[in-house]
This record gives structure tokens, sequence and C-alpha cells, in this order.
């Protein structure tokens, strides 16, 4: 797996050349002056996802059985469909009025691949995953990230 460059946190977080009088703030410092406990807690469950095995699927944690038996029957039961879809997330639902760059976007699905590349090796390691992050789309909305089951 390759290692992700340091991005510059300047254009990804504007308000950091502009803290201390325009000499500039690094990240960690800037999260321990302007971030909480609450939204590190809440962060936690984007960044550390849970998963769960269910019929022989892998989804996160918290899925709607009713909508995993609709694309089922929509897929004509095509397992990898059924897992990409159910696994999907928009990374612009993170946060909900509040308008992202294209850098923020991009920086945030790589990471968040990473992440679940990660976690999904140690919570499942006899199972092969993909795990994909479009990072090229027409529209904001469409950076998506998800994963699937892998076939032997």
């Amino acid at each position: 797996m390759p290692v992700r460059p340091i991005p510059d946190f300047g254009a990804l977080i504007p308000e950091l050349p502009l803290w201390n009088g325009g000499a500039g703030i690094d990240p960690a410092s800037w999260i321990s002056c302007v971030g909480n406990y609450e939204l590190a807690t809440g962060y936690s469950l984007i960044f550390w996802p849970s998963f769960v095995r269910f019929d022989g699927y892998v989804l996160r944690e918290g899925f709607s059985e009713e909508c995993l038996r609709g694309f089922e029957r929509a897929t004509a039961g095509n397992r990898v469909a059924v897992e990409a879809v159910m696994n999907h997330i928009h990374i612009t639902a993170i946060h909900c009025n509040v308008e992202p760059t294209e850098g923020q976007l991009r920086y945030l699905g790589g990471v968040l691949k990473d992440i679940h590349e990660v976690k999904l090796r140690r919570d499942f390691p006899g199972i092969r995953f993909a795990v994909s992050f479009n990072d090229a789309p027409a529209d904001y909305e469409d950076y998506e990230l998800t994963f699937w089951q892998e076939a032997d």
C-alpha cells in the first residue's frame, strides 16, 4: 500500500494560516484549540467504523435488514453488488449544511479508504476485501467509499 503524501493542511483548513497574527498554527494545535470531546467521540465512529457479519455478508453496523433484502431482490442476489451498495458512504454526508472543497473530499475519502482497508483486515483476517473510493466524480455527491468481499 503506498504511503499517502503529507497534504497542504493550510489549503485543506484555510483557517490555519490566519492564526497567531498570521504566523499560522499546525493542525494538531488547531484541533486542541477549536475541537471538543463530543466531536472527537462522534468522529471515532467514522474513523474507526464497526462491522458485523450477517447471512454471509460483512456490513456496517446498524444496517437495515429490510434494505438488504430489497437490494437482494433488485440485484437478483448479486452478493458483491448488495455489499457494495449497503456499505457505501458519501463523503459529503459526514456533515450537513457545510460546503466542502474538492481537496477536502479527496483527502478524507483517501484516509477513510486506508482506514477501512486496515480495519477490515484486522476484524476479518480470513476474508479478502475490495475497498473503493471514487475520487474523480462529476459531482461532489459522488465522492463515495464502499467495500465488498472479494471472491476466492
